[in-house]
């Protein structure tokens, strides 16, 4: 049966001259689980908010968008508010309440539910989520993870016919990605409930979904079962790119037949179609550079004198030159020692030196400079004006001076630009300031595959100019092709340090899919590229002779 159906849907935001939206029709049957993918800035996030009437932005719209046969505009507001749920991609951005159990109550008690109805419904839902221990917990103190299980529960306990996500997984670990991931599948599989979800962390997402839709400025490009769309995408490798490594590397090959989707459908084509007589690659030895950039030594630090030790005894040198990449779960202190590193917290404990300086010994600001910046993870906390022009003139960022372009972008107010979109302009004006050491926090957040690749051919072009650069990421794809070294963090610690192939060789989750996928048979292989290249020195199998 059809639950949603979007007829001939364009939208133009005010003062643009490009829609965002071109024509978009489609419909999802109750019960589908559909994946919307796409380039940053290509739509996704403008038609999940038009599916939301109270979330829907202002501008010149045409087309109709139908639920369960009636327009939108015509739906009851209780049935609006309660039966099309919405869970964005910042949990802050979407929680009301101070404490959990609050935030689980408050949707109903805004519908007028009796307050038996209630307590059942949050029990109920906390009970299956897994809450009840945080049930009475403030939600201050909670982890991104938890935040975004927490949103999730709260929307689902109004009992909605249809769930829409706006990449609810952009801020969190791996752990807990898939865990959030496990959760929608099984809400799927045992509810029924219809979805459809934005996202460019494709790996988990595609091999579980019904429909794979693709988004090209605009407009839907292919729409359809995973495999028959990924097909559809032959030789358009900006698009492959951010499919499930087992489809990249099938592609990269040149496979026919069926699309390998998962880590296990990757691992059988490769045995199955090539040797392992060359395990691995020839190591690359990497010298950390002598001269240190950042050096943390026996850091504590804690945000109140009678709250826990958020960073514990931290020792860490990064070398002047390097791409360091931190990783570990939400909570574990990555953040906070990134504001620390930055002379925006002040450690209790231990000193923080930069280029060999003590951070207070950069007086009258000038540590800010030319020498350090930071790219804080809500990258919206750094627009102060009403247009991408006027933010970049503010901090003396020249447009044409950039490593990318974003000349597109200036017109418009930076609150209406995509999540990757914002991402780009805040690293412009971050990059204004012209600093010897930058730290990111996040710096993928919102980014498709081609625009990360974009930002490590950036960050390589700063390394080659002298820059260090500390990145703070749950991006493991990422940090896998771009870093020197990576950094797990435990406990505001942190526990191992490693060039790629040593650290996401040795790691059971957080690594790569291809490291998954190859480990016992072919050895230090962590990216498509080195799978594929492995792949073609052994050579393929010879076919069994006919009988």
């Amino acid at each position: 049966m059809e639950i949603l159906a979007v007829e001939n849907l364009s939208f133009t935001y005010p003062n643009c001259g490009a829609p965002a939206l071109r024509d978009v029709s489609f419909t999802l049957e109750k019960g589908e689980f559909a994946v919307l993918c796409g380039a940053t800035g290509s739509g996704k996030s403008t038609l999940l908010r038009m599916l939301k009437r109270e979330l829907a932005p202002l501008g010149v719209r045409s087309g109709r968008i139908l639920f369960c046969g009636k327009e939108l505009s015509e739906l009851a507001d209780r049935d609006s508010a309660a039966k099309i749920g919405f869970v964005m991609q910042q949990p802050e951005q979407q929680i009301v309440t101070d404490k959990v159990w609050h935030e689980l109550a408050f949707g109903l008690e805004n519908l007028g539910v009796p307050q038996s109805e209630i307590a059942r419904r949050t029990a109920e839902m906390a009970s299956y989520f897994g809450i009840g221990e945080w049930y009475d917990r403030d939600v201050a103190e909670l982890s991104g993870g938890q935040k975004q299980l927490l949103n999730l529960a709260a929307v689902l306990v109004m009992q909605p016919d249809i769930l829409v996500l706006d990449e609810p997984t952009a801020q969190l670990d791996p752990i807990a990605a898939s865990d959030f991931i496990a959760a929608l599948k099984r809400l799927n599989q045992d509810m029924s409930l219809t979805m459809i979800m934005a996202e460019h962390r494709l790996e988990e997402v595609v091999p579980i979904c019904d429909r794979l839709m693709v988004m090209e400025q605009g407009s839907l490009l292919a729409n359809g079962a995973p495999e028959q769309v990924i097909t559809q995408l032959g030789g358009r490798d900006e698009l492959l790119r951010g499919m499930p490594a087992a489809a990249r590397l099938f592609s990269e090959l040149g496979g026919s037949g069926d699309c390998p989707l998962t880590v296990r459908e990757g691992r059988r084509y490769i045995e199955e179609n090539y040797s392992c007589e060359v395990r691995g690659l020839p190591a690359e030895k990497y010298a950390v550079p002598d001269a240190p950039a950042l050096t943390l030594g026996d850091v504590w630090f804690r945000y109140d004198r009678y709250s826990r030790d958020v960073i514990k005894g931290l020792d860490l040198e990064v070398g002047t030159g390097e791409i360091f990449c931190i990783l570990g779960g939400n909570g574990s202190g990555k953040t906070t020692t990134l504001n620390v590193a930055a002379g925006l917290l002040k450690p209790y404990k231990g000193a923080v030196r930069v280029f060999g300086k003590k951070l207070k010994e950069y007086r009258n600001r000038s540590l800010y400079r030319e020498c350090l910046a930071l790219l804080p993870q809500d990258v919206q906390t750094t627009f102060l004006h009403d247009s991408v022009k006027e933010e970049l003139k503010e901090c003396g960022a020249d447009v044409s001076s950039l490593p990318y372009d974003i000349s597109h972008l200036l017109g418009k107010h930076p609150y209406d630009l995509s999540g990757g979109e914002q991402q780009l302009v805040a690293l412009a004006k971050v990059l204004a300031s012209k600093p010897k050491l930058l730290l990111l926090d996040e710096p993928t957040k919102g980014l498709d595959a081609n625009a990360k690749a974009d930002m490590t051919a950036i960050l390589r072009r700063l390394k080659a100019e002298g820059v260090t650069t500390v990145i703070v990421t749950h991006d493991v794809e990422f940090a896998a092709d771009c870093s020197d070294r990576c950094a797990m963090f435990f406990g505001g610690q942190v526990v191992s340090v490693g060039t790629p192939r040593e650290f996401f060789s040795c790691s059971s989750f957080y690594t790569t899919a291809v490291s998954r996928m190859t480990r016992g048979f072919y050895e230090g292989a962590v990216t498509v590229a080195q799978a594929a290249e492995l792949c073609r020195r052994n050579g393929k199998k010879e076919a069994p002779p006919c009988l």
